[in-house]
């Protein structure tokens, strides 16, 4: 009897085992972006309920190591809040992969307080001011005597990247707290009455007990609410950016059938219902033309 049930135990292992690597190769591993990685999480979801025995498994990590994966070849996708820089192309391509975008939605960097700061608007100068560590106190941008504390993402994100190059145009100030993801942004500056930080659009308008600060362009300008759809559509929001994936060549197989799901109408609703923006027309013939979905 003994013998018997082991070798029973001993064929169910090894069939196990076995099935493994064949559901390793059958799942689509996306990998990147942390802004990113919630609503293509959730679109993998209702893909999989869509397509029985097809899997899309779907971690963070930041957009660096997203495109660092890729070009490794341990991923499918990769997620970035940026665009993949010049030297990373090379070294792709020198790995023997060649990075292919797709735009897969719009985000607004969203600038956030804790919700008992009284300062709801800002210039974009003024912002950068302040991350960069020229303006320390709240009081010098209409709001109470007190200090300001910064809260930014670490440097492998996109998000860090992407600000710093637009916003700041120099570096962070050295004060800033440099968190490992978008949800310990929003919960260090919820227990901080003179926290500020940037987040993610839909991250945004999921999160209590922050207050989401308008922005101007220029001291003069219209300040602009980027929960409001009406100043995304109309172009007053002034930091806005393209949400990427990044496969290896042109996507065939269920790639191809994933990337196309997300561009898709059904996709970009989700999008929407996530906070984010859907891609706008200019981005729909560019994925067209570039990766054939």
């Amino acid at each position: 009897m003994f013998r018997k049930t082991a070798k029973m135990l001993g064929v169910l292992i090894l069939s196990v085992v076995v099935s493994l690597p064949a559901l390793s190769q059958e799942m689509v591993q996306v990998r990147g972006s942390d802004t990113m990685v919630n609503v293509v999480q959730r679109m993998a979801e209702v893909y999989m309920q869509n397509n029985p025995g097809r899997y899309i498994a779907v971690t963070g990590g930041g957009s660096g190591t997203g495109i660092a994966a890729i070009t490794n070849k341990t991923v499918d996708i990769a997620n970035a809040s940026r665009d993949i820089r010049q030297q990373e192309i090379i070294r792709a391509r020198n790995s023997g992969v060649e990075p292919t975008r797709v735009v897969i939605g719009m985000d607004c960097i969203t600038v956030v307080v804790n919700g008992d700061n009284n300062v709801d608007r800002l210039t974009v100068a003024q912002l950068g001011a302040i991350f960069r560590g020229e303006i320390t106190n709240w009081k010098d941008v209409g709001g109470a005597d007190m200090p300001i504390t910064l809260y930014g993402r670490q440097s492998n994100s996109g998000t860090f990247v992407f600000f710093r190059d637009v916003v700041l145009k120099g570096d962070y100030s050295d004060r800033m707290n440099r968190m490992n993801g978008t949800s310990q942004i929003v919960e260090a500056v919820r227990a901080d009455r003179t926290g500020i930080g940037y987040i993610g659009l839909g991250h945004a308008r999921a999160a209590r007990g922050l207050r989401v600060v308008r922005l101007a362009l220029r001291e003069g300008g219209e300040y602009a609410d980027p929960t409001n759809p009406a100043h995304i559509a109309e172009g007053k929001y002034p930091i806005i950016r393209t949400l990427n994936q990044y496969i290896d060549g042109m996507p065939e197989g269920r790639i191809k059938d994933f990337l196309s799901f997300e561009v898709s109408p059904e996709g970009q609703k989700i999008m929407s219902e996530m906070g984010f923006v859907p891609i706008p027309s200019e981005y729909v013939e560019y994925n067209r033309t570039n990766a054939g979905v």
